[in-house]
């Protein structure tokens, strides 16, 4: 009796897996792929030793504080439309309140090519200008304000040095480790002189290997840029009696070299920048107000007073980066 229970219970459990696994077995769904959000944001900061612009200083070679935020829509993954603000502190003659800078543009990538086109605006308020005299050079009258404010040095400068540039940029990455790059920047009006300016340049940068500093997370760079300015005539307010009606900056080269060490978000940029451009032609494009001597003399700056805004200068710049698609997640 006990036997045939037995087999009865074993044919029973038999009978119960076959059952089992004959029934369908019910398909777990994976989860949705998440939904394509074509919106970010960056945003970051910065402080330097020395904020340098196209080889000439922007802080009269003392430390700099940056910011900025950038909303960004990715059309599709290749072609992203971009604003941004951004604000710089500085040490103008005029004395303006800060940089603020409001740009916008549209980014194309193509394959290893990536494009950037777009306007940007540099605005300079609270400034105050600095003229010293009721009529300038071509004998045209200029405001109250800037006829009571004098340099020692005889420099000028506008009240508000506002303007724009349109500009288009391409970089090719040739690999992970090597890029170059063009840039194009034109203003109809550069620092609201009355002068347009052109500036052209070529950029390479060279990442090293992520292993470069073992699994430390350290990355390490080398990049370079080499450009030109050009202008044209300003109006009268910069006039010489040798030319009235406006003086023609002088064009000049500019380049930099440095070295970089990232680390999540942060970049450490140690760099070197310098131009081409005399100490007195230096003065009367940049109207330095710390501008000095008498024997820098050039056909646009008859005073000859000489600045070391465009001279060389050694940057180091610590800065970060983020956005909130990948920053913040």
């Amino acid at each position: 009796m006990k036997r045939l229970v037995l087999v009865a219970a074993v044919l029973a459990m038999t009978a119960s897996s076959t059952f089992a696994a004959d029934m369908a077995v019910k398909a777990v769904k994976a989860p949705p792929p998440a939904p394509f959000d074509p919106w970010d944001f960056a945003f970051g900061s910065a402080i330097m030793n020395d904020y340098i612009f196209r080889g000439v200083t922007q802080s009269n070679h003392k430390p700099s504080v940056a910011a900025y935020f950038e909303p960004r829509y990715n059309v599709t993954k290749d072609l992203q439309l971009y604003v941004g603000l951004a604000g710089e502190s500085i040490s103008f003659t005029n004395r303006p309140a800060a940089e603020i800078d409001i740009y916008g543009g549209i980014r194309p990538t193509f394959g290893a090519f990536a494009f950037d086109i777009g306007v940007w605006g540099y605005l300079y308020p609270g400034g105050t200008c600095f003229f010293g005299a009721p009529f300038d050079a071509a004998g045209k009258a200029v405001s109250a304000e800037c006829a009571a404010n004098a340099l020692p040095n005889g420099n000028t400068m506008k009240k508000d040095v506002s303007f724009f540039e349109a500009y288009g940029k391409v970089s090719y990455t040739i690999n992970e480790n090597w890029q170059f790059g063009l840039n194009e920047y034109y203003s109809p009006n550069f620092l609201n002189s009355g002068a347009w300016g052109n500036y052209s340049s070529i950029t390479g940068k060279y990442t090293a290997p992520s292993t470069i500093f073992g699994s430390s997370g350290v990355g390490m760079y080398v990049s370079g840029e080499f450009g030109r300015q050009w202008f044209g005539t300003t109006d009268s307010f910069y006039g010489v009696p040798a030319f009235p009606n406006g003086i023609h900056y002088a064009d000049y080269n500019t380049w930099n070299i440095g070295v970089g060490f990232t680390y999540k978000v942060f970049a450490l940029d140690l760099r070197y920048s310098d131009t081409d451009l005399s100490k007195g032609n230096c003065s009367a494009f940049t109207g330095s107000f710390n501008a000095s001597g008498t024997t820098n003399v050039t056909p646009i700056n008859p005073l000859g007073t000489g600045s070391n805004w465009c001279g060389a200068a050694g940057i180091v710049k610590l800065s970060a980066d983020l956005t909130a698609m990948t920053s913040l997640k």
